[in-house]
Order: structure tokens, then C-alpha cells, then sequence
């Protein structure tokens, strides 16, 4: 696990002490139980039935390696522009510290839009699942690198009792064999090096010999060109989740309706 990780996580834990101390799970389930349901899944499934790329699109306006990715950011504004721009579904960064996120963002970006929403975090307690779909989401994301396999057997489990969707990201086979043990048909593959930060492609391209059919590839990190994403369509991977790119753009839906279709 990288340095940068291990500082996420332990400041992730600290943040989950303080929030359960200022709102119950038991409040937090009952504001959960009223939120209305997007299907994730459903809505990848259905571009690629209609022969197109599937594309996660990002809310993000910063990040620890990269710093401010866009100066004027407006989550609605944004959600509005990815949905015209031909979206199959959101992700938003509700990390505060690292990623100058927010759950606010989340709550504004699925208000503007019809598009399912995936939180995205850093998951290390079963508070957080309750807390996501509290706040509208409609999948999560469980980190092999942060996560033993029971832990995200059981977060996965809870996700799942709460009509959440679970993306689970890897970084390497090892991870990918853990991540195989879940249920969840989305398996992400950062192509970012979690110790360098360097993306290469080749991350994805090299483990696909070892994921069943009926899984979900998703491909994550430096997809920056329409050659990009037609390098992974021709191995068979057709689901992308793309951030960087597009928040550098003026409008980041008029980026991405260039980049995939």
C-alpha cells in the first residue's frame, strides 16, 4: 500500500469517528430508506446493448497528485453537461481532504440529472455504505488495496441489502483474484501505479485473460484520447470511468461526446 493511501485511510477513519458521534446509523438508515433508487448496473448494461461505449463520468475537482483539475466547478452544471454529452452514469468525489470533495457535490450533481451515481471514496466501515446511500448514491467503491476480502465480502453484502450497486477497483492480479471472490458484476481496473502514479494502459489489457465473460470491465485512469478508448473497444472493453480529461475541458460533455462517440 502506498504512503498516499495509508494517510487516506487513516484520516478516513478518523472522519468516520467524528461523523458517527454528530448523526446515528440509525438516523442515517431511515434517510437512506427514503431515497429513490437509479439503476447503475441497468444503465451500462443498456449502452453497450446499443453498441456503445459505456462511460462512468466524473465530478472531481481536485486530486493529490494532480491539485486543482478545474477552478470553476458546479456539480449541477456539470452532471447537465455529462448527461447531454451522452453519459451513462456519474461518479463523484466526496472526499473533503484529499480531493476537495464533498457529499453536498453528490447531492447537487444527481439533482441536476437522471443519471445513477456512484460515491467515491475511501469505503473502511460500514457506516460509510449506510452514509452513501443516505446521500443519494447509487453504487460504491470498494478499493482492493484498502480492504482484506471479508471485509469487502461484508461491505459488498451490506451494499447490496441497501440496493447499492459495488464497483471494485484493482490495481493488480493479485487484488483482481480477491475482488473475483464478490458478486458484483463491475470489476475497475486503475491503470494508475498506487507507489508511482505513472497510468499505463497495459494495466487493464494484461488482466483480462483472467475475468469471466459475464463481468464488467471497467477501465480506469489515463483514458485521455479517442485512440485511448478505441485501443481498450478492441480488446472488448467497453465501460470506461473518466475524469481528468474532461474537467480540463471547457465543457466536459462536449469532451467526452468527442472522445467516445
Amino acid at each position: 500500500m502506498s504512503d498516499i493511501l495509508e494517510r487516506i485511510l487513516a484520516v478516513k477513519r478518523e472522519e468516520v469517528r467524528a461523523a458517527q458521534s454528530s448523526v446515528s446509523l440509525d438516523a442515517l438508515r431511515l434517510e437512506a430508506s427514503a431515497r429513490d433508487r437509479r439503476d447503475f448496473v441497468g444503465a451500462l448494461r443498456a449502452k453497450h446493448a446499443a453498441g456503445q461505449p459505456a462511460v462512468i463520468a466524473e465530478v472531481k475537482k481536485a486530486s493529490p497528485s494532480k491539485g486543482v483539475l478545474r477552478e470553476h466547478f458546479v456539480p449541477a452544471e456539470i452532471a447537465r453537461s455529462y448527461a447531454r454529452g451522452g453519459a451513462a452514469c456519474l461518479s463523484v468525489l466526496t472526499d473533503v481532504q484529499f480531493f476537495q470533495g464533498g457529499t453536498a457535490y453528490l447531492e447537487q450533481a444527481r439533482a441536476a440529472c437522471d443519471l445513477p451515481v456512484l460515491r467515491k471514496d475511501f469505503i473502511v466501515d460500514p457506516y460509510q455504505i449506510v452514509e452513501a446511500r443516505a446521500m443519494g448514491a447509487d453504487a460504491i467503491l470498494l478499493i482492493a488495496a484498502a480492504l482484506s476480502t471479508p471485509q469487502m465480502q461484508e461491505f459488498e453484502a451490506l451494499a447490496h441489502s441497501l440496493g447499492l450497486a459495488v464497483l471494485v477497483e484493482v490495481h493488480d492480479r493479485a487484488e483482481l483474484d480477491e475482488a473475483l471472490t464478490l458478486q458484483t458484476p463491475l470489476i475497475g481496473i486503475n491503470n494508475r501505479n498506487l507507489r508511482t502514479f505513472e497510468t499505463s494502459l497495459q494495466t487493464t489489457l494484461g488482466m483480462l485473460d483472467a475475468i469471466p465473460q459475464e463481468r464488467i470491465v471497467v477501465t480506469e485512469s489515463g483514458i485521455l484520447t479517442r485512440a485511448d478508448v478505441e485501443h481498450m473497444r478492441e480488446h472488448a472493453v467497453h465501460t470506461f470511468l473518466v475524469g481528468e480529461a474532461f474537467m480540463r475541458a471547457d465543457d466536459p460533455g462536449t469532451e467526452l461526446a468527442a472522445m467516445f462517440f
